[in-house]
């Protein structure tokens, strides 16, 4: 086990940016996520890591040594990527153990090497598959075999390149669900890539956003659930999407123009008269009820239903309130149908205010929890 550090990655293709300036302090036994979206440059981040490519700045440290200029097989990182890559003429026994073989990761005897897949296969569920081959196995099966050849042989780090994005999402949540564990049980430092915001709240110690090759925030699950630092990263976690609504500073209050929205000002933000501002509000913070509501400490609000759509246990519902429109996550009711009245609740706890931007652009959070945070968890 080790810790990783990562100082100024840079990385171009050309006039394109792979990644710029990435920094990153990963703690030994760390289980990391890297989240964005295609494009945001985290399989380079990955790639230059493992050594895979050359950088064109910054360093990598791995232990407290220098890697950044050290071959792949001598940085002892252990890497699994999107696609299986498993040997088609092998057996799973014979894919497992191929680590074990190539004699950069140590000598093994047979006994050891089998002991090892023993071990692996038991743990990761698949050991009754060991004489088959690659094309007499699920997708699922196929995606254990990758990981297991990752983790089969002793490393400082694992790096994990969206091994479950194949999967269909009932056993993606299965998967997660194994990596978890298995993260609590080997206890590496694991460096896991995703696009999937699901996973990396479910599997993340902390969590790195990436958008263009650049380093967004860098936080616990909760805190950047709790604290996007801008609209980008608030629209990153959470389906459906955050609601961003315009707003602006009225006397005491926010105002949202064209509908009754009226959201006290804290003072602690310093917002004068006349302040353009975004209101971030989470349709699972929404509730929606058929008759008057006198929350504390929330924003009561009247609106219309224009549409819905049943989301499995919970309904997706569409309020207009004026000229406003907000989605609201359900459980069900008897009002909860196209057409009806109902009284819109916000807990102000659960708003979220960002500085107004130009349309599309990303709007920085306002007040002091908008800081880009590497706080260990």
């Amino acid at each position: 086990m080790a810790d990783l550090t990562v100082n100024g990655l840079t990385k171009h293709y050309g006039k394109a940016v792979g990644i710029d300036d990435i920094s990153l302090d990963i703690a030994d036994g760390e289980f990391f996520v890297i989240l964005g979206p295609s494009g945001a440059g985290k399989t380079t981040t990955l790639k230059s890591i493992a050594g895979l490519i050359q950088v064109d700045g910054g360093s990598v440290h791995i232990g407290g040594a220098e890697m950044t200029n050290v071959e792949p097989y001598h940085r002892n990182v252990a890497m699994a990527f999107e696609s299986y890559a498993l040997y088609p003429q092998q057996t799973v026994a014979q894919n497992l153990s191929s680590p074990l073989r190539s004699g950069r990761n140590g000598k093994y005897s047979a006994a050891q090497q089998q002991e090892r897949v023993d071990a692996v296969t038991v743990t990761l569920g698949i050991d009754h598959l060991q004489q088959r081959f690659p094309r007499e196995l699920s997708n699922g099966q196929r995606q254990r075999v990758a990981l297991g050849r990752v983790l089969i042989r002793p490393a400082d780090v694992y790096l994990l390149d969206e091994p479950l994005s194949h999967l269909d999402a009932k056993l993606r949540a299965a998967m997660r669900a194994e990596l978890r564990e298995l993260g609590r049980m080997s206890n590496t430092t694991t460096v896991y890539v995703t696009h999937d915001y699901q996973e990396a709240l479910a599997l993340g110690d902390r969590i790195a956003i990436l958008r263009d090759g650049k380093l967004v925030q860098v936080d616990t699950p909760e805190a950047i659930w709790r604290r996007p630092v801008d609209t980008f990263v608030a629209k990153a976690l959470g389906q459906p999407e955050i609601n961003i609504v315009d707003a602006i500073v009225d006397g005491g209050a926010l105002r949202v123009p064209g509908s009754s929205v009226e959201i006290p000002v804290p003072t602690e933000l310093g917002l004068g008269t006349g302040s353009d501002v975004r209101l971030g509000i989470r349709p699972c913070d929404i509730t929606l009820a058929a008759g008057a509501s006198t929350a504390p400490g929330s924003a009561n609000l009247t609106g219309v239903i224009t549409l819905t759509e049943r989301l499995g246990r919970s309904i997706e519902v569409s309020v207009d309130i004026g000229e406003t429109s907000l989605i609201a996550l359900s459980p069900g009711g008897p009002h909860i149908r196209e057409g009806s009245t109902v009284v819109v609740t916000v807990p102000l706890a659960d708003v979220h205010i960002f500085e107004a931007g130009e349309p599309g652009s990303d709007s920085p959070r306002l007040g002091a929890a908008a800081s880009n945070s590497q706080e260990r968890r």
